[in-house]
This record gives C-alpha cells, structure tokens and sequence, in this order.
C-alpha cells in the first residue's frame, strides 16, 4: 500500500519493435542462464510405494476440490447462447485447418488393416460389454412428428451451409475408369445373384386377389385370342410356286394316289370274298 502511495502517474509509453526485441533477447538470457544453473541429477526408480503415494495425493486432491465446490445455480440454455455455441465451434474449425500443417500420406498395407479390424471387433465387444438393460419405450406420434421436423431442419442446414463447387470437365480416362467400374459391379452383381437367388424358387402366397388377378387375365387373354382370329379369318397367305414345289406337291400327290388306290382295291376284293362265301353258304 505504502509504495503505491509513493508511485507517482506515469506516462506511458508506447511498445515499439526495439522494445519487444529487447524483451525477448532478455527471455532467452534468462532461460539460459537458468538451464546452466541446474546441476545434474540422478534419476531414482518409480517404485509401487511411489504410485501409491501419487494416487492418494490425486483422490486426495479429487475430494478437497469437491468439496470445496459451492452450490451453483443452473441457467437455461438460451437461442443466443446456441448461436454463440455454434459461432464458436465453426471459429474453432477454421483455425484448427489453418493451423494443420503439411502431412505425408503412408500407404495402408495388409497389416494396418488387420490391426484396424482388430481394434473395430475389440471396441464393438468392449462397447456390448459395457451396456446395461434398457427399457424400450413407444414410439409416439409426437416423437415421429418431432423426427420429421429435425430431419427437415438438418436437411435445410447442411444446404445452407454448402459452398459451391468446381466443376470438372469429363475426359475420356474418366469416361474409361466409370466403365470398368460398372463392368466390375456388374460382374459382382452376377456372382452374387447366382450364388443367393439363382436355382430357388421365390414362394408367393396364393391370396384370393392374386387369384382374382390371374382369372382376368387368362379372360383378357381369351377374349384377345378370339379377337385376333376373327380379324385373321378369310384371309391367306400367297407363297410363290417354284419348279421345286411343283415337284414335290405332284410326287406327294402321286403318293396319296396309290395309297389311296391300293387300299381301295384290298377292299373291293374282300368284298367280293365274302360275296363269294355267302353264296356258297346258300347253295351248300
């Protein structure tokens, strides 16, 4: 208090680029002279009497905070204190991108995937481990009404927030590279087909509308049928005669001939046989 008294109002004065450089040279000094000062010491062995003691300094510092601690009055969470939240987190993006240096990309090999599934099976089983019993809860109205109007809110967000892109001309490596992707996601597509639908049946449920269906089609298939013949009917089809068909309508006509003759003639013989016996018959 006393020196205070005895200070008197200064002028301040400006900080000009000598200055800070003297300030600086005179930090430096400092933590030289500071690091030559410091003799060496002997490392001592983290001993468990040691870990012991360290852990019941922090449980023991854990209670004095707490209870310590006053009774705090809670606030609402207002719209402005959202918006600066948000204003905050996006500030806290950009200077964290602006902040990250250049990095060199390292290939994945099979080993990193390996360790990386790895670690994904180990997590989910820790993660299932770790959960307790739940109690489900209905599905209201309400929460579904409150559901759409958050996904329609996220939706208008994230275009909101879109920036606008370059576009980039289609060249023919592209045109190339899309190609051989589709040949290659056809050929999955095929394999897997075949080795999950191809050879079963697909059962359908014989359902009276799927019966009444399929009876009017099969009526509309008739009534169709019948409509077709009659507009086909009295009409023919005009075929050019050559030598050929000459020929083998007149052997095929020539064949029925004979056929037709020598039949007729066994007939008229068995006939007149059995004429012939009756008469017989008679005057015997």
């Amino acid at each position: 208090v006393l020196y205070k008294e005895n200070v008197g109002t200064g002028t301040p004065t400006p900080v000009t680029p000598e200055m800070e450089r003297v300030k600086r040279n005179q930090e430096i000094c400092s933590s030289v002279l500071y690091k030559e000062n410091i003799g060496k010491a002997t490392p001592t062995p983290v001993t468990p009497e040691m870990e012991r003691v360290k852990r019941n300094q922090e449980i023991i510092s854990s209670v004095l905070y707490k209870e310590n601690m006053g009774k705090v009055t809670p606030t609402p969470v207002t719209p402005e204190m959202e918006r600066v939240k948000r204003n905050q987190e996006i500030i806290s993006s950009v200077l964290y991108k602006e902040n990250v240096g250049q990095a060199t990309p390292t290939p994945v090999t099979p080993e990193m995937e390996r360790v990386k599934r790895n670690q994904e099976q180990i997590s989910s089983v820790a993660y299932r481990e770790g959960l307790g019993k739940a109690t489900p809860s209905p599905v209201t109205p309400e929460m579904e009404r409150v559901k759409r109007n958050q996904e329609q809110i996220s939706s208008v967000l994230y275009k909101e927030h879109m920036a606008k892109g370059t576009p980039t001309p289609l060249t023919p490596e592209m045109e190339r590279a899309k190609r051989n992707q589709e040949n290659i996601s056809s050929v999955l597509y095929s394999d897997s087909f075949r080795k999950q639908v191809q050879g079963k049946a697909a059962y359908v449920l014989d359902t009276p509308e799927m019966r009444r269906v399929r009876e009017s089609q099969k009526h509309i298939s008739t009534v169709k049928y019948h409509e077709d013949f009659e507009k086909s009917k009295g009409s023919f089809t005009p075929v050019v005669t050559d030598p050929i068909t000459e020929r083998v309508k007149k052997n095929m006509q020539d064949f029925s001939d004979i056929s037709y003759r020598g039949i007729q003639r066994r007939v008229v013989e068995m006939q007149q046989k059995r004429v012939d016996q009756d008469q017989e018959n008679l005057t015997g």
